[in-house]
């Protein structure tokens, strides 16, 4: 049985660590309004910007002279899997969910003979994804640095990944990240981005009447590479927002564990002392009575 000393420390130990917990939380909820915000606002933009490029590529159809972003390479055997995390842990399932859907992915794409490589984007899933696909890793996206994600990092990515489509280095592209609900909710999603793949607009018929000047592939092959940036900015900030709930939650639940923990502790506390003060009063009593 530890003693009182031991367990008072460990008591002093844990409402430390309670202290550190509640204010992550209160950290990660400051947070998490912005980043929720950021996230919602650029919704409607890329739903419209994808139905911008799904009317365009309705109406090139499956064109010779399609771009080869929107037409692919006529094969898929090679795929390339871009996972991205977050920098930091501590926020529950996150970060291994990403991982965990990545992985299923590879496996299932390697059992049906595909090629597969990974390219990661934040600390964590590097980390995850190492461990079981190492062969298959090719590089990874440090935003270690950044204080808050923009624009502009999500081109850098987006310039890299085309530069290695225009290098052949594979055929299909699809990105994995946590699409944000709520804060106890957030759902691993696998998005395509090359070929590009649009959702069916809901009046087919719109695009007959609109001519375009230049024609619609040319627009194409200049809106879809930023199209590739778009979607991968959409989710970065998908990401932001569902990590931040994400880590509020698991710092929740971390903060009344401790306070539970606490209790647990005081009472076997409690208990011990009420021990050591029976027996020495025992003592005492026999010590006097021989006397």
């Amino acid at each position: 049985m530890p003693s009182l000393k031991d367990l008072k420390n460990r008591i002093q130990s844990v409402k430390n660590t309670r202290k550190i917990t509640k204010a992550m939380q209160m950290v990660a909820a400051a947070k998490l309004r912005r980043a929720q915000d950021a996230a919602e606002a650029s919704r409607p933009y890329t739903e419209r910007f994808n139905a911008v490029l799904g009317g365009l590529a309705a109406s090139v159809g499956g064109s010779d002279t399609a771009p080869k972003l929107l037409s692919g390479t006529g094969s898929d055997q090679t795929h390339l899997l871009v996972v991205m995390t977050a920098e930091r842990g501590l926020c529950g399932g996150f970060n291994s969910n990403i991982a965990k859907l990545a992985r299923a992915k590879a496996l299932e794409l390697k059992a049906a003979g595909k090629t597969v490589k990974v390219l990661t984007v934040g600390k964590k899933g590097r980390d995850s994804i190492k461990r079981e696909l190492g062969d298959a890793f090719i590089g990874h996206v440090d935003l270690t640095e950044v204080k808050r994600v923009g624009y502009d990092n999500a081109q850098d990515i987006a310039r890299d990944i085309l530069a290695r489509f225009d290098g052949g280095e594979f055929d299909v592209a699809t990105i994995f990240f946590a699409k944000f609900v709520n804060v106890v909710s957030q759902i691993p999603t696998a998005q395509q981005i090359i070929p590009a793949t649009f959702e069916a607009e809901e009046d087919a018929g719109a695009s007959t009447l609109y001519d375009y000047e230049p024609s619609e592939e040319a627009i194409l092959a200049d809106l879809l590479p930023r199209g590739v940036a778009t979607q991968i900015f959409a989710a970065l900030l998908e990401n932001g927002a569902s990590e931040q709930g994400a880590r509020m939650s698991a710092m929740d639940n971390a903060t009344r564990n401790a306070g539970e923990m606490i209790d647990k502790l005081t009472i076997e506390f409690n208990r011990s002392r009420q021990a050591v003060i029976t027996s020495e009063l025992i003592e005492i009593i026999s010590g006097a009575e021989a006397l």
